[in-house]
Order: structure tokens, then C-alpha cells, then sequence
């Protein structure tokens, strides 16, 4: 695959921000620029370095966000993976070492099977420690709702969040549903503010690596301080923050660990592997779909997996 120019990339993106759902006539059109640029542009990178995703709401469906670091020993790191990403309450599990050497893992778990985390995690390490992630800012509110739709409206949010441009006559045919059906169940989505929003995403393999972080308190100078980086920014309730940069496995790690550790209480280094990025984007294809019991009354057991 030919390296995308990243000033068309950049452009394509930033139209499809604005204009995530509508036909590439109908951006054309309102944006007053060429119809078959565009259309050159979009068959050129879209599905290749560019995708747009629907963002959940997850709070609404009832999923706390939990960040969890597992000790694996090294030889059983791809068994463990295999096992991880059978389980759909997983989002991504990627290998890293630091204070525990193994795992960094995103679960969302339903509100109503918190204690259940320890038992669950317990199938993959003796060793874990979890916090559960809220967005920074923390708002404090702690009002979690549960699935209440029925199994389609799982399998259209699978589609949507792989890739929200799939065209309503292929998402119909995949649901059995008229066209007119699957339009009035986006529009449900977003009504109920279930989607957030549609956001482009980008992936030309920048980043490989990651350092996270957990701090007590956090000083939001910090950002200014590496806004040369792409950093991400959690609250963790009652212990403090999650901090993890981004960066290339062409840059030197040892600076990255020191320049990083002065501001963090607890590092780690993760390593964002083409093969876990594959057993991650299998498992995100259809992990709503195997949450959600098929008669639609409410979440499978996070034990199950």
C-alpha cells in the first residue's frame, strides 16, 4: 500500500467531518468543490486509512469504562490475547510492560455486573489491578441507564461503529429491514443520544507505542507543556488521573520514559502490534451484537467469555 500525501488525507478528513453521513454528490455540492476530485480522493483512502466511526454514549446503555493492567508471563501472552478478545465486554488489549508486564485492556462492563469484575479478570492473571475511566472533565454524574432496545439495534451499532458510511441498502439487507426502518433507527440512536456523534478516524500506522500513566493530581499544563504530542486525558474516581501519550517506536523510548515518569506515579510502556491491532478490530466488529442476549432483554454475564 502506497504512503497516503497527508495534505489530501487531511482534507478528506476535515470534509467528512462536517459531513459525515451525506453522499459525496451532496458534499460536493454544498462545499462548491470538484464532484469527481472528491470522488477520487474518497476511493483512494476511504477504507484504507480512513473510516468514519459512530461515538456512543456508552453511560446511556448502562457500560462503565475500566482500564485494567493484567501480569502475564511472556510465553502466554498470545494465549491469553486469543482468550481477551473472545470476550466483547473487551474494546482493545494491547501487550505492555511496566508495573505489570502483560496487559493494558479497555473493558466496559454493565453497571449491574461491577462485582463481578475481580472473578472475571481472575480467568486471565492472578495479578491485576483496575480503575474505573471517566472523561476528563469529571462531570460527577453518576447516572447509568441499561440496554433497553431491541438485538437489532446491537448489530446496527456494530455496523455504525466500524463504518458509519455503509450505504442504508447494504445495512437493510444485513438486517432484514426496509430502508425507511434502517434511517428511523440511526435517527433513534441519535435522538436518545445513544450516538454521540460521527467522527473520521485516521490510520497511517503513526503510532506504535504508548506510554501511560496514572497520576494523583494533574496539572493541565502538562498539555501545553508536550502539545507536541498526541496525549489523552482521564479522570480515574477516587484514585486520580490517566495520562498516555502517543508516539513512534522510531523515537527513542528511554527519553520518552524519562521525559514522562516526572509527572506519572505509575508507567508503563504500550506496544501497538499490527497482530493485536487485527485480533482488536475482529473482536470490534460485532462485540455489541455478542454483549446483548438475542431476545434483547439486556446484557449476556461478563463470566460467560
Amino acid at each position: 500500500m502506497t504512503e497516503p500525501v497527508m495534505s489530501e488525507l487531511e482534507f478528506l478528513v476535515e470534509i467528512l467531518d462536517r459531513y459525515p453521513m451525506e453522499s459525496l454528490k451532496k458534499i460536493a455540492k454544498s462545499e462548491g468543490i470538484d464532484y469527481y476530485r472528491l470522488k477520487r480522493l474518497y476511493d483512494k483512502y476511504y477504507g484504507k486509512y480512513l473510516t468514519v466511526s459512530a461515538s456512543y454514549n456508552v453511560k446511556k446503555i448502562g457500560l462503565r469504562s475500566f482500564i485494567t493492567f493484567l501480569s502475564v508471563p511472556s510465553d502466554r501472552i498470545m494465549e491469553v490475547a486469543y482468550r481477551l478478545m473472545k470476550n466483547p465486554f473487551v474494546s482493545y488489549a494491547n501487550p505492555a510492560f511496566g508495573f505489570k508486564n502483560g496487559f493494558s485492556i479497555v473493558f466496559h462492563i454493565p453497571d449491574r455486573q461491577r462485582k463481578l469484575i475481580g472473578e472475571m479478570l481472575s480467568k486471565y492473571s492472578d495479578d491485576y489491578e483496575y480503575y474505573e475511566v471517566r472523561v476528563y472533565p469529571y462531570s460527577g454524574d453518576d447516572n447509568f441507564g441499561d440496554w433497553y432496545l431491541s438485538h437489532d439495534y446491537a448489530v446496527l451499532m456494530d455496523i455504525l461503529k466500524w463504518d458509519a458510511r455503509t450505504p442504508i441498502t447494504e445495512i437493510a439487507r444485513r438486517l432484514g429491514k426496509s430502508r425507511p426502518t434502517i434511517r428511523y433507527m440511526i435517527n433513534r440512536l441519535q435522538d436518545e443520544e445513544i450516538i454521540r456523534r460521527f467522527v473520521p478516524l485516521v490510520d497511517v500506522n503513526v503510532h506504535d507505542r504508548a506510554v501511560i500513566g496514572l497520576a494523583k493530581d494533574f496539572d493541565e499544563t502538562i498539555l501545553e507543556r508536550f502539545k507536541e504530542y498526541e496525549i489523552t486525558v482521564g479522570v480515574l474516581p477516587g484514585y486520580g488521573y490517566l495520562l498516555e501519550w502517543f508516539f513512534s517506536s522510531k523515537e527513542d523510548m528511554g527519553s520518552k520514559i524519562l521525559e514522562f515518569s516526572g509527572y506519572v506515579e505509575k508507567l508503563l510502556i504500550e506496544y501497538i502490534d499490527p497482530i493485536f491491532k487485527e485480533l482488536n478490530d475482529n473482536n470490534l466488529r460485532d462485540r455489541y451484537s455478542r454483549m446483548v442476549k438475542e431476545d434483547g432483554s439486556g446484557y449476556r454475564s461478563i463470566l460467560e467469555f
